[in-house]
């Protein structure tokens, strides 16, 4: 006799009826197998809609686990060691964030720290560890593991156990100042030796593990590395899945096949303050939303006690009493006692009470969920990894705070929970059998066998069967790559010939063009675009390079006629993301730091509209930093002016503001196209030769001009960020004298107000081109540092000041960005001098460029204005030539301030 899915009393019309279709199907599966019943159930659907029956899909199935219990690979390992191993980790992480926060400090507050997340996690992590996830050896390239941040104390437990962390780290958790303790979550800048990926960002962690697996699969079709073996593992908590990032990328992982990813998403089914759907099922929305994308899912709700149970629930009623409840009521059951589940739970019909009858309230209290269950995970792990053609799943059910007891154990307070009273410490050692006694339990001491007991033999071996230890990353790749000279750039570095006028971004793609033909570099060279390649004059290499598309090109292109046709090719080098700044960013991200996860050096260059970098992506680019990544970011048509037609969400005035903010971001505002060249080669050299810890950003405009040239001897000031481009040719004009500095766009701006300085003024104009203010602004900053902490030495110049002390007059900065950007170094203005700053502060608008600059005030005129003005405040000229120059130049003094225009 088949299961009965409904019983009688239900709501079907017709029971019998049902019962004899069910019946066919137990006999189809009993005779031909999962297939053909899959295949007749297919035909049916389809004739009823042709029929005109209206059958909408659904992508969920029972609230039971995917996997039937005769179908479970059981787990090989020695249960009783795993068991002990684990508890003894629960215990330690417990420890470490009680410990930490009984420190009193004279300033108070507590450091923090999570003890639930990781005690419903546990059970996941230690049969990963422990069977699946494979290091980096001389066979396999290493699993890479994105970790759910709020578990790094039990990571840091299990670390402790191999004698990978010393007690005395433990005992100095969250407190890194001094160079001994632990970072409070996952952070490679922090550890770097330890964690590979920073997670705790919720949110990130899906959406670069989703581009990572498939730049393992770009690697490897490019033939660059074997990955066919490594496996990328994300978790995420089913509250982290809320974030748009979390489930924002998971069409692209179902429709690159992405069979080397494998989410696993702890559903505890509760977010930080409460439910994450109290009033639904969060494991039957995820695996609608999943499986609707094409994942292959994996349900892990009940654990081996539930087996007897659900093998005689021959009418369905426990099934579907187990898909009516709602998450809120799980919670409830798990946050009391046996006999409340047995009330609330079995007490939802008479004919589970009896079912349940000769069950204690303890034997349905030790009914367990899957996620708790080491053969039920390790038969869904299993899956995955034998799984090809989709991305995996793993939804396990689990308890939050799970052994925590009464304070901890399924509350909506669990999250926060940091310290325990001495009760709780005891109920948690007793829960799971700590050999630590009453008279030292007061300290919450860390537990750790001998490393010659049965146990930690144990785990030893286990990851010395998987290659090594996990997490680990790896801080400089073995290989060592040569960059080409300065001199390989030649076709940007001369002057343009009379006549001919090129934009920056052209001369970037010159540059980039250079490099894909070098034959050290070449391959190693990976271009990143959001579907923008057009617009930055990169179509050229669509035939050049192809794009990459793990099908290759399974149409003729619409343009097979023209020269630069568009190309798809399973070893395409060109990383093409479509209208997505986030996925394209992951892409930069998993090759910027392919250095250490994949011992290859790769170089990414990532060009996009300056607006939609660092103000869309920014919570990324910090993670790039975290990261330690390796690569270059160009923000193209950058600046609030140049980008002319586009108007207010396009023009990007502060794209430089927000990069200044990340440490090891390198920053340039250049102007010509030597200078790009400049800039690019150093990077190149810091970055790959000598493996130092910076990515940069690089601003390059649209608008065409002449490029002079690279004047030699000034390639130490464009990498500094700063050089004198143009020399007054007037001799006599005493004190009438200005310094006029510009970068970016608006330089020509400042090159142009120079001459009408010493056309309509007499006064003499020295320019400089400024390529980086955030570059000299750190320089500035490190010296005022240098000589507070040696008060005794001689105090020592900034670049800044050393350059602009040998010069005279008032200094003007002018660029295409709010004021603050040239603000940056007014405190390394030589002592008494005038400065003054011209920027785009305000909202952008369409229009022409010399009108948009008329607008924001950075024009020539505006330009020649401010030197003026600086001149007769230090009564060097008389006011009157100011407002001269006003009426000159047709300016209206009554404009609106385009600050808030």
């Amino acid at each position: 006799m088949s299961a009965q899915l409904n019983f009688p009393g239900s709501d079907d019309p017709d029971f019998q009826e049902t019962q004899e279709w069910l019946d066919a199907l137990e006999a189809v599966l009993e005779r031909e197998g999962p297939e053909r019943a899959h295949y007749l159930l297919e035909q049916l659907i389809a004739k009823a809609r042709l029929s005109g029956a209206f059958i909408p899909f659904s992508a969920n199935t029972e609230y039971v686990n995917t996997i039937p219990v005769h179908q479970e690979t059981r787990c090989p390992g020695n249960m009783e060691y795993e068991e002990r191993l684990r508890s003894w980790m629960r215990w330690n992480a417990m420890a470490m964030v009680v410990r930490a926060n009984k420190k009193s400090p004279p300033d108070g507050g507590d450091l923090g720290g999570h003890i639930a997340s990781f005690a419903s996690l546990a059970t996941m992590l230690g049969v990963g560890f422990n069977h699946f996830w494979h290091a980096e050896d001389e066979n396999h390239g290493g699993d890479l593991l994105y970790l759910q941040g709020h578990v790094s104390p039990g990571i840091y437990a299990r670390a402790f156990l191999e004698g990978r962390l010393t007690e005395d780290q433990l005992n100095n958790f969250r407190q890194e100042v001094d160079g001994k303790g632990l970072s409070s979550y996952p952070h490679p800048k922090l550890m770097p030796d330890f964690w590979q990926f920073p997670t705790v960002s919720m949110g990130l962690g899906p959406l670069m593990g989703i581009y990572q697996a498939r730049f393992l699969k770009y690697l490897h079709a490019r033939g660059i590395c074997d990955t066919s073996q490594r496996k990328v593992w994300v978790f995420c908590g089913d509250g982290e899945m809320d974030e748009p990032e979390s489930l924002g990328a998971i069409g692209m992982a179902a429709r690159e096949k992405l069979d080397n990813l494998v989410f696993v998403v702890n559903c505890n089914l509760q977010r930080l303050d409460g439910p994450v759907r109290g009033n639904g099922k969060i494991i039957q929305e995820l695996e609608g939303e999943f499986r609707g994308s094409g994942w292959n899912v994996l349900k892990v709700i009940w654990g081996g006690y539930w087996d007897e149970l659900l093998a005689r629930d021959k009418d369905g009623l426990m099934r579907k009493v187990m898909l009516e409840m709602v998450d809120g009521e799980y919670q409830n059951c798990k946050a009391n006692d046996g006999a409340y589940v047995r009330k609330n739970f079995f007490g939802k019909h008479p004919k589970l009470l009896e079912m349940v009858a000769r069950m204690t309230d303890e034997d349905i209290w030790r009914l367990n969920r899957g996620g708790h269950d080491p053969h039920k995970v390790h038969a869904a792990y299993d899956a995955a990894m034998k799984h090809e053609g989709q991305p995996t799943v793993i939804l396990a059910k689990t308890v939050k705070g799970f052994g925590m007891g009464k304070v901890g154990q399924g509350k909506n307070t669990t999250h926060q929970q940091k310290k325990l009273d001495i009760q709780s410490i005891k109920e948690f050692r007793d829960r799971f059998n700590i050999p630590v006694s009453d008279d030292i339990i007061d300290d919450v001491p860390f537990y750790k066998p001998a490393e010659d007991s049965p146990e930690i033999k144990y785990l030893h071996e286990r990851r010395k069967a998987l290659g090594g230890y996990l997490p680990k990353r790896r801080r400089e790749a073995d290989e060592k790559l040569k960059v080409p000279g300065l001199d390989a750039f030649e076709a940007v570095l001369e002057p343009t010939k009379e006549g001919r006028e090129i934009s920056t971004t052209q001369a970037f793609v010159r540059v980039l063009t250079t490099l894909v033909r070098d034959k050290e570099l070449g391959q190693r060279i990976v271009p990143i675009v959001p579907d923008e390649a057009r617009t930055f004059g990169m179509e050229g290499m669509f035939r050049q390079l192809g794009i990459y598309s793990s099908q290759g090109q399974l149409y003729e292109p619409v343009d097979k006629d023209q020269v630069m046709y568009y190309r798809e090719d399973k070893a395409g080098q060109i990383l093409e993301e479509g209208i997505n700044e986030a996925g394209a960013f992951s892409s930069w991200i998993a090759a910027a730091t392919s250095y250490s996860t994949n011992n290859r050096v790769m170089i990414p260059f990532y060009i996009y509209y300056s607006m939609f970098g660092f103000q869309r992506v920014g919570d990324l680019a910090w993670a790039a930093g975290d990261m330690q990544a390796r690569g270059f970011l160009l923000g193209g048509t950058a600046g609030r002016t140049t980008l002319n037609g586009e108007g207010l969400q396009h023009e990007d005035g502060h794209s430089h503001i927000l990069s200044s903010t990340i440490p090891n971001c390198v920053s340039y505002d250049p102007t010509f196209a030597h200078e790009l060249a400049v800039i690019i080669q150093h990077g190149l050299k810091r970055m790959v030769e000598d493996q130092e810890n910076v990515f940069y950003y690089l601003t390059v405009m649209n608008e065409n001009y002449a490029q002079p040239g690279l004047k030699k001897g000034t390639e130490e000031g464009i990498i500094k960020g700063m050089y004198v481009c143009r020399e007054s040719a007037l001799k006599k004009a005493g004190k009438k004298r200005v310094q006029l500095l510009g970068s970016g766009t608006i330089l020509r701006e400042s090159l142009e107000a120079a001459e009408l300085l010493e056309k309509d003024w007499g006064v003499a104009a020295d320019v400089w081109s400024v390529t980086s203010f955030t570059e000299l602004r750190r320089e500035g900053l490190d010296v005022e540092r240098e000589n507070m902490l040696h008060p005794e030495q001689k105090s020592k110049p900034s670049y800044v000041e050393t350059l602009l002390s040998k010069t005279e007059g008032p200094i003007v900065a002018s660029t295409d960005y709010m004021k603050l950007f040239a603000d940056q170094i007014r405190p390394f203005m030589p002592k008494g001098r005038e400065y003054k700053v011209l920027g785009t502060d305000g909202f952008g608008r369409s229009d022409f460029r010399s009108k948009l600059r008329e607008h924001f005030e950075v024009n020539r005129h505006f330009v020649t204005v401010a030197a003026l003005k600086a001149l007769a405040d230090q009564g060097d000229i008389p006011l009157s030539i100011v407002g001269e120059a006003i009426k000159k130049y047709g300016i209206n003094p009554n404009k609106p301030n385009p600050a808030y225009a």
